[in-house]
């Protein structure tokens, strides 16, 4: 294999030094996880929702209506529900973070031997664990403890804040697409015009995702589209029985 063929393009150096600037994956994850849950649950909801009206009444107000509620509902929604979540996660590791704090006060010779068997036993030495654990104590016992026992970073707690406005804000993106195309597409050819639209914004979404998460990108198109096609088909029969039986 070439150099320039491989992850560091022939310069390590500074493939590393990128990788580090780069910092935890773990909140680029669960940035990746909202929006891509945000957006489409805005496209595959709404485009529902439009779609199963549509398939119970051809009046374009109605259907206009009912999808501008399901938007505002949906964002709504996955706000609070991310501000919930993200919450109860955020006081959890703070509670966390408090006790042991507190374990460090009142029993630091304990922790400090803890710290050390949990370096002996994914692989150190004895001997070298202990040094480890020594000097973290030294620099930043409450960190050390936090990332290798509870495996949360103390400066990088989650923010939930962020994450209500994220969702909400790729909720409201993935719920235009729909809502413009079968108001704007012709009388005949809404439904078909919208799940088209639909499938493709999916496509897109599943893309970006494996782009950025680094995933296959195939399966992540696949998932997204079948996911949508199947939630779409659904709703619309179910309008068109219920708009049938009850209209």
């Amino acid at each position: 294999m070439a150099p320039n063929d491989t992850l560091a393009g022939g310069d390590p150096a500074s493939y590393q030094q990128a990788e580090a600037n780069e910092g935890t994956h773990a909140h680029r994850l669960n940035s990746l996880r909202a929006a891509v849950l945000g957006a489409n649950d805005g496209i595959v909801s709404t485009a529902g929702i439009v779609i199963g009206v549509a398939g119970a009444t051809s009046d374009p107000f109605v259907i206009l209506a009912a999808g501008v509620a399901g938007l505002t509902a949906g964002a709504l929604s996955m706000a609070v529900g991310e501000y919930v979540s993200v919450s109860a996660q955020r006081d959890t590791e703070m509670a966390l973070l408090a006790k042991e704090r507190r374990e460090l006060e009142e029993m630091p010779e304990e922790e400090l031997a803890e710290l050390a068997g949990l370096y002996e036993a994914k692989g150190l030495t004895p001997a070298l664990a202990m040094e480890v654990a020594v000097q973290l104590h030294e620099h930043d016992a409450l960190a050390a403890h936090a990332e290798t026992e509870l495996g949360i970073d103390p400066e990088a707690l989650t923010n939930p804040w962020i994450a209500a406005v994220s969702s909400a804000v790729a909720f409201t993106v993935g719920s235009i697409l729909p809502l413009v195309a079968i108001e704007f597409a012709p009388a005949e050819l809404k439904i078909p015009v919208t799940a088209i639209g639909v499938l493709a914004a999916l496509a897109l979404t599943g893309f970006l995702s494996a782009q950025v998460g680094g995933t296959p990108k195939l399966r992540a198109i696949v998932r997204n589209v079948l996911g949508g096609f199947l939630a779409m088909g659904i709703t619309y029969w179910i309008g068109r029985l219920v708009g049938h039986n009850l209209g």
